[in-house]
């Protein structure tokens, strides 16, 4: 164009339009032609689609909690990539003797990952609906692909659920075992413990407080009672020896003695009658099983024990064994011997040396009972001190326990669930595929779509047309009218001579 800043009318490009008629028509009729060929020589392909519906399980959760908790375009992805990998589509292209034409020229690999870009599977909403699709060039085929593949993901999704299930019951079998192990350990640990620190334990404190407390009043009674039997030795050694004095100077009051009323009492006899008056008053106030009547009934078997001994000791009392001594010894042994027989003979002084003999066991007895409690209360003193340390020892071990007792009646509570989940799956009662429209025999075929190649063509034909024409108009150097002259020379046109057409005559 020789004049691009030339302005056009309506009637310029009626004028351009016919004149580059043809380069419009021609690529328009050829692309037109080509795509009607196309449309007519594409191998026809039909497709097969199934609509599947994603059902919820038929138990309320509220009951039975699953254990599948995935969404399902997750699911619907996993279970994708297993259908779809090699092993399995193999197994369905040598089942139904798929691409027996392709498998001609092209390998197994080739052949699957055809099949892959065949199989469609597309999720319709958030409703759980998805549909499967199959492309191929047989309708009967392809119907029978379809559903072996709603089949295959309709396994698939059972055996992934179920498998899961079993999985995670499995799993938790296995920790709830191991915990009820940990938990049986720790139980034999406390058991343990209060077995070795018994007496020790916190529960035990006021338990231990009013037996060292008794134990102390005890301690005191004792320690009354062998400070008034040690005086008591006293007074009777002090009469002892005045008597020995006495009886030795020769004094002439043996008849008053022994006429006298005896002031003394056998002192064993005095401390059983003063014992079993103890008891009496004890047993008003406590029970048979209370420690102080339990003590205060063994010192009275064991001081009547005593008496009966002595009693039978005294009767063999005459049959005494010496050795032999040398011979200027003699007179003086039997001299000591008539003075002591002599005093022995005397009742009073056997009376007293009786007496003296009997507080002496009595004090060797409350010695020994003296020691046995000071050690009863120094056993409950370590207790009552030992008690905090305990104390803090079993609040580890129990936090410990108790802790893995809670972690126990979460995993049992767990495991009920994942095995009732189990069940559930295996009766197929949980989320399930159900196919709402089975796979049919299509009637026509998918692809090619003649009216789109068509419809595709003409506008390509049109575009294709029009834009040669404006190409052509663009490369004209040819002069159309005075402005083109003007334009191209730079002279003033005075007038233009149209053209004369010849008319029919």
């Amino acid at each position: 164009m020789i004049n691009p800043e030339k302005s056009f009318n309506i009637h310029d490009y009626i004028e351009i339009f016919l004149r580059r008629l043809w380069y419009i028509v021609i690529p328009f009729a050829v692309i037109m032609v080509g795509a009607f060929i196309y449309a007519l020589a594409s191998p026809k392909e039909y497709r097969a689609s199934t609509l599947i519906l994603v059902t919820p399980q038929k138990v309320p959760e509220a009951f039975v909690r699953p254990t599948v908790t995935s969404k399902t375009e997750d699911r619907l992805q996993s279970i994708s990539q297993e259908i779809m990998s090699r092993t399995r589509l193999e197994q369905i292209i040598s089942e139904l003797k798929l691409y027996s034409e392709e498998a001609k020229s092209k390998s197994k690999e080739e052949i699957v990952e055809l099949m892959r870009k065949n199989i469609q599977v597309n999720l319709k909403g958030k409703e759980g609906f998805f549909s499967i699709s199959y492309i191929g060039k047989d309708p009967r085929i392809v119907t029978t692909v379809a559903n072996k593949l709603t089949s295959l993901f309709i396994e698939e999704n059972l055996r992934v659920r179920e498998q899961q299930a079993q999985g995670t019951s499995e799993f938790l079998s296995v920790e709830l075992n191991a915990t009820k192990a940990k938990l049986d350990e720790q139980e034999k640990a406390i058991t343990n413990f209060r077995r070795q620190h018994f007496g020790e334990l916190p529960e035990q404190r006021e338990a231990n407080l009013k037996v060292l407390e008794q134990l102390q009043l005890l301690y005191q009674r004792i320690g009354e009672s062998l400070r008034s039997a040690q005086d008591r030795k006293l007074v009777i050694e002090k009469q002892l020896a005045d008597t020995e004095l006495l009886l030795a100077s020769g004094s002439t009051k043996k008849e008053g003695i022994t006429s006298s009323p005896n002031p003394f009492k056998d002192p064993q006899e005095a401390q059983l009658e003063k014992l079993k008056d103890q008891l009496e008053d004890l047993q008003t106030k406590y029970t048979e099983r209370h420690p102080d009547i339990i003590i205060a009934k063994r010192r009275i078997a064991e001081l009547e024990a005593k008496i009966e001994k002595e009693k039978s000791e005294k009767k063999t009392e005459e049959k005494i064994v010496t050795t032999e001594l040398p011979a200027p010894k003699i007179v003086a042994e039997k001299e000591k011997k008539d003075e002591k027989s002599g005093l022995r003979l005397n009742p009073r002084y056997k009376e007293m040396e009786s007496a003296l003999i009997a507080t002496e066991l009595e004090i060797e007895r409350l010695k020994e009972e003296e020691g046995k409690v000071k050690g009863q209360i120094n056993i409950y003193r370590a207790r009552i001190e030992n008690t905090p340390i305990r104390e803090q020892e079993m609040t580890l071990i129990a936090r410990d326990y108790q802790n893995t007792k809670e972690s126990y009646q979460t995993l049992l509570k767990k495991s009920q669930e994942a095995q009732q989940a189990e069940n559930l799956e295996r009766r197929q009662k949980g989320e399930q595929f159900r196919v709402i429209d089975p796979a049919r025999i299509p009637e026509k075929p998918f692809r090619p779509d003649i009216i789109k190649i068509l419809l595709f063509g003409v506008l390509l034909g049109m575009g294709s047309g029009f834009g040669l024409a404006f190409f052509r108009e663009q490369m004209d150097r040819s002069f159309r009218d005075a402005e083109d002259l003007e334009a191209a020379l730079g002279f003033k046109v005075l007038t233009n001579i149209p053209k004369i057409e010849k008319k029919a005559a």
